[in-house]
């Protein structure tokens, strides 16, 4: 896989803060189309850092990331910005407008999106995450569940070529934390999450990657490496009591 054909490709990244932090030692990753994979890593690894590689926040360090075979730097930032969405840990951060409509509506129409083909868009990303009858309440009137999907929502309305998740599963009690699975699941674009909750990496992610003192220590099959107890407990990732990855079946809340 080359950097064109991969949604994401990173060659060697390496950063440090102004402080003199060293943050990230060189780190490689490819990412295929449409894949989903999970970024674990204990606090402090340096998962937060990658992340705002991918859409320029952050750079200035050494290597190369290219987004969708475009390389991540200012000729191409409007589009790297557009095609890297990231749905942040509290949607609160992402949700400002009176009503959820506007909140969706933000960012196409300030990308000079308008009328029937704006109305067009937010209907169709509220859709996709079930909220469509939602539009016109307050986001401040919703359940926590609730805003993460118009979050959400927020984002896909962007059509991007990669999807960024952090900590996507936190807060939600058993019945959010499905819903939000099964729209996961069916969305058509590749997913990043990262996360601490093993079990729901295994569930949505065929693949993950351990990043660990900002180096990758593991990169496999997520059942593989949940199963590794010890490479977990060296990187203090730790899985539920009584949760055993080797015997989990990945379930499907019926439509």
């Amino acid at each position: 896989m080359t950097p064109a054909t991969a949604s994401l490709h990173i060659s060697r990244l390496a950063f440090a803060y102004p402080d003199g932090h060293q943050a990230l030692f060189g780190v490689d990753l490819t990412v295929a189309r449409g894949e989903r994979v999970a970024l674990l890593g204990p606090n402090g690894a340096g998962k937060t850092t990658l992340v705002l590689h991918l859409n320029g926040i952050l750079g200035g360090g050494a290597g190369e990331v290219h987004i969708a075979g475009l390389p991540v730097g200012r000729p191409h930032l409007a589009e790297i910005r557009r095609r890297v969405g990231i749905v942040f840990q509290d949607p609160d951060d992402q949700l400002f407008m009176p009503t959820v409509r506007d909140d969706v509506a933000f960012g196409p129409a300030g990308a000079g999106l308008r009328g029937d083909a704006l109305d067009a868009r937010v209907t169709a990303a509220l859709d996709r995450v079930g909220m469509a009858g939602y539009a016109d309440r307050p986001p401040h009137h919703l359940s926590f569940g609730q805003r993460r999907r118009v979050a959400l929502a927020t984002v896909l309305v962007m059509e991007p070529e990669i999807l960024v998740l952090d900590e996507p599963s936190s807060n939600l009690d058993p019945a959010a934390r499905r819903e939000l699975a099964d729209i996961l699941r069916s969305l058509p674009v590749t997913v990043l999450m990262v996360t601490h909750d093993l079990p729901y990496a295994m569930e949505l992610c065929p693949r993950s990657v351990i990043l660990s003192g900002g180096v990758i220590v593991a990169d496999g099959p997520t059942r593989e490496l949940l199963t590794d107890a010890e490479l977990l407990h060296r990187h203090r990732l730790e899985l539920p009591y009584g949760f055993d990855p080797a015997a989990a079946v990945r379930t499907v809340r019926p439509r």
